[in-house]
């Protein structure tokens, strides 16, 4: 344990703090809420949490419709829960029309100019202004709709995700884009009526108020259906609502997806994506038909719980089944969009039927408080032992401390190796291991004791003990290891912590009689304290009620008697 550093066990949530979010999952069909389907999507959501960041999350299913979700404190913890939830399907939508809500023009700053390089969004065909570093940096700026320069949809022309991937070292081009040129009434009254707004939509696109969370969230629709929705964050002050076409291309059609930096052009962060076969098609055919369109109809928008988390523009028909997202994307940004593109697609849909955040503060008193339950326990078998055992409590009291410290070092062990996670109910089962082992040090004594009643020496007592007293704690020990190897594999969430620690400290147990009591007993038969009954020692044959040695009578034969009188 010293020797790895790992001196300290890694703690649960509710012992270090965190969030605990348990999904319910729903479907209009029931036959869809399968155990395939569950886990499909207990995966999806691990690689999502995992992919924003939050290490040591942990995702289990827990009975046939449930998934609970544990993060840890620390890292992007709120934003994380906050995608966990995100569990709609993924739509490829085309745009129809788009309009700020809720727009408050900001102060007018200045901006310097100086002679730069096109940015990526620039090379798309998007109007920019000059705004960026005399070192080529890329920049944005307002556009006739009031957004910066958009993101845009392209054949991926790279020669290998990982050739541009996220373990490559940012340049220059990475750096942040100088601030939008905000725009101004003018835009924003032209972007009201960019776009056309089916007259079925019309009413609706004009009440939508995208600064209300409520109104946000709350956006649905069918597939076959034009809808209405909200942008996932605000930009330049405002949100977009959007009018959204029939869905083009599913969430579950993208194979893959991932953040990669493109050195070559100096684009900056991108994200690859690819779909499958079916997806391959629908998507070559629907990017044919938005590259002969102009702006805003010539964009896809990517929604995910009915927001549109990203809808960049078409420039060309794109097919083949790999794409790249470019824009003004930072490392996080791009991320984000990979996880969504690429975990997105749940089989399901999910609510959150409950959600439980525990503070550090919460989390280090109910340590203590399990820590102070462990020592009472230690305490009272300590003085049961000494007052029951005497002499021989004493080594009943070192069988627990070798015991407790081969428990710690393990568990400081495993949170490194396995990512074993000490909780609540894992303290609980390391508390019961307290009598688990005293009642091993009690069969072996008892075993010795009865030995010596029988009026046997010490020595001979206790190696004629250890066969009977091993069987016995053999047979214990087995149906205590077999008990929590059924509970840990039915179980799940924080009632395996109990499982594991209990099986864990069982197995333990027959490794500290066997390699510690066994020994310290035999070579303390050899002690004159404990070898002649010292009244102290717990082994006094009077005060055990021993039974007298037998006495055999030595009678002399004649063949004896002769030779002494030889």
């Amino acid at each position: 344990m010293f020797g790895t550093g790992h001196t300290k066990p890694r703690l649960g949530i509710d012992l270090a703090g965190g969030t605990s979010i348990t999904l319910t999952a729903k479907s209009t069909d029931p036959k869809a809420i399968s155990k395939s389907n569950m886990d499909i999507a207990t995966g999806i959501i691990e690689r999502r949490v995992n992919g924003m960041g939050v290490s040591e999350a942990e995702v289990q299913t827990q009975g046939d419709n449930t998934i609970i979700v544990n993060i840890p404190k620390g890292g992007n913890q709120q934003n994380a829960a906050d995608q966990v939830g995100t569990t709609a399907k993924l739509y490829f939508r085309p745009v129809l029309a788009v309009a700020p809500s809720g727009f408050t023009p900001p102060a007018p700053t200045a901006s310097p100019s100086a002679t730069g390089t096109p940015s990526a969004a620039q090379s798309a065909g998007s109007t920019a202004s000059p705004g960026a570093s005399a070192s080529g940096t890329p920049s944005a700026s307002g556009t006739k709709q009031g957004r910066p320069a958009g993101e845009a949809l392209a054949a991926d022309a790279s020669p290998s995700a990982a050739a541009t991937g996220a373990s490559t070292a940012p340049s220059a081009a990475t750096t942040p884009s100088a601030p939008a040129t905000p725009p101004s009434a003018a835009d924003v009254s032209a972007a009201m009526t960019q776009g056309t707004v089916p007259p079925e939509l019309a009413a609706a696109f004009t009440a939508l108020d995208c600064t209300k969370p409520e109104v946000r969230s709350a956006q649905t629709g069918p597939e076959d259906k034009a809808v209405v929705a909200c942008s996932q964050k605000p930009e330049n002050g405002y949100y977009e609502k959007l009018a959204l076409g029939p869905v083009a291309v599913k969430g579950s059609d993208v194979s893959k997806a991932q953040p990669s930096l493109d050195t070559q052009t100096g684009a900056g962060w991108q994200v690859q994506l690819q779909f499958n076969g079916a997806g391959t098609d629908a998507f070559t055919k629907v990017t044919g038909q938005l590259a002969t369109q102009t702006p805003p109809n010539n964009q896809f928008a990517i929604v995910l719980d009915n927001q549109v988390v990203s809808h960049p523009e078409v420039k060309n028909v794109i097919p083949g089944g790999s794409a790249v997202i470019t824009g003004r994307f930072s490392q996080t940004e791009a991320q984000d969009l990979s996880n969504v593109l690429g975990y997105g697609a749940l089989p399901l849909e999910f609510t959150k039927s409950d959600i439980t955040t525990v503070s550090p503060a919460l989390g280090s008193d109910q340590l203590e408080a399990g820590m102070v339950a462990g020592a009472i326990g230690m305490l009272l078998v300590v003085l049961y032992s000494l007052v029951y055992y005497r002499g021989l409590g004493l080594v009943s009291i070192a069988g627990l401390l070798v015991s407790a410290a081969l428990t710690y070092s393990i568990m400081s062990l495993l949170g490194a190796g396995i990512g074993f996670a000490l909780n609540l109910p894992a303290v609980c089962g390391a508390i019961v291991a307290i009598g688990i082992t005293a009642d091993s040090f009690i069969v072996y004594f008892e075993r010795i004791r009865d030995e010596v009643r029988e009026g046997a020496p010490l020595r001979p007592a206790v190696q004629r003990a250890w066969p009977r007293a091993r069987r016995t704690i053999l047979v214990s020990d087995f149906v205590s290891f077999l008990c929590a190897a059924v509970l840990y594999v039915v179980s799940v969430g924080k009632v395996q912590g109990f499982a594991f620690t209990l099986g864990l400290t069982t197995a333990l147990d027959v490794v500290v009689i066997f390699l510690f009591t066994k020994p310290v007993i035999t070579l303390l038969a050899r002690r004159k304290f404990f070898a002649n009954g010292h009244p102290w020692s717990g082994l006094d044959p009077k005060r055990l009620g021993a039974r007298p040695p037998l006495r055999s009578s030595r009678r002399r034969s004649p063949s004896s008697a002769a030779v002494k009188e030889a």
